[in-house]
């Protein structure tokens, strides 16, 4: 009996001990494709783009030609109201000829021409040139060699074809100096062309040419001519300059006294 129970328990403790089937969590499954899918570079964002930077050219840098120029304009433009010498010719020959107001003749002697002696009563300077210790003139002032400079022009027949020439034809003048034999150097006129139109100077050529009108009437072409006072001028000077008594310039303008403003703008020939 005793055995019989014991059997009973074993066989009910192995049911008791068997294995239990566990839940299982079935996965769905599901087909996953792969897309291939075409990526187009995407267009530029030009509203983003920084705009392109002009790079501005810097400005010359001033040289002793420069202070030349600012020095001698005025002088230039005044010969050439007097003597019809196109202003750019005469400071590019001042300029090529003194070595921009730093050669000896022009330190030395004020003569910024290289204008040689030639019967020259006055100051003399004794210069290597073409030979040694050639003879030039020496002025008191610079402006003394500007004046000469167009004397020494107006005043001989070898240049006398040069006044032909338009007075803003500063290329036929440079030729013709050269070829009239004012210089030996074959690229003399190129040279003076070359400060001309480097250095803007033909712009004094118009300064002086937009002051002098013409105008027409049923009989004959009549002229005006006036001045822009420049620094030293009077209106003594004035009248020796172009031929009248001062009282006719003061006439002619409305003046009442003899007190000029740089700048202003004299009536000289109004017909």
């Amino acid at each position: 009996m005793r055995k019989r129970v014991l059997l009973i328990i074993l066989v009910s403790f192995v049911f008791a001990c068997g294995p239990k089937k566990g839940i299982v969590t079935k996965k769905e499954k599901t087909d996953t494709k792969t897309e291939e899918v075409e990526v187009k570079d995407a267009p530029e964002d030009t509203s983003t783009k920084m705009p392109t930077k002009t790079v501005e050219k810097p400005p010359r840098k001033r040289t002793s030609v420069d202070t030349y120029i600012d020095t001698y304009a005025d002088i230039a433009m005044a010969e050439m109201r007097t003597s019809k010498i196109p202003a750019s010719i005469t400071l590019a020959q001042g300029i090529l000829e003194s070595g921009s107001g730093n050669g000896r003749l022009a330190k030395e002697a004020n003569n910024h021409f290289g204008i040689k002696c030639h019967g020259w009563k006055g100051a003399k300077i004794y210069h290597d040139d073409d030979r040694s210790q050639e003879c030039f003139r020496k002025y008191k002032a610079a402006s003394t060699s500007y004046k000469d400079h167009s004397e020494f022009l107006t005043g001989r027949k070898r240049y006398a074809s040069l006044f032909k020439l338009k007075l803003n034809d500063y290329k036929g003048w440079a030729r013709g100096l050269r070829a009239a034999g004012y210089a030996t150097d074959r690229k003399y006129p190129q040279k003076l062309i070359s400060l001309i139109e480097r250095y803007e100077l033909y712009k004094y050529d118009k300064q002086v040419l937009g002051s002098v009108t013409k105008r027409k009437n049923k009989n004959k072409t009549t002229e005006s001519l006036s001045h822009t006072v420049i620094k030293g001028d009077t209106l003594y000077s004035l009248s020796r300059k172009y031929g009248l008594t001062v009282e006719a310039i003061k006439q002619k303008n409305s003046l009442t006294s003899n007190d000029l403003t740089v700048g202003q703008v004299l009536i000289i020939k109004s017909e």
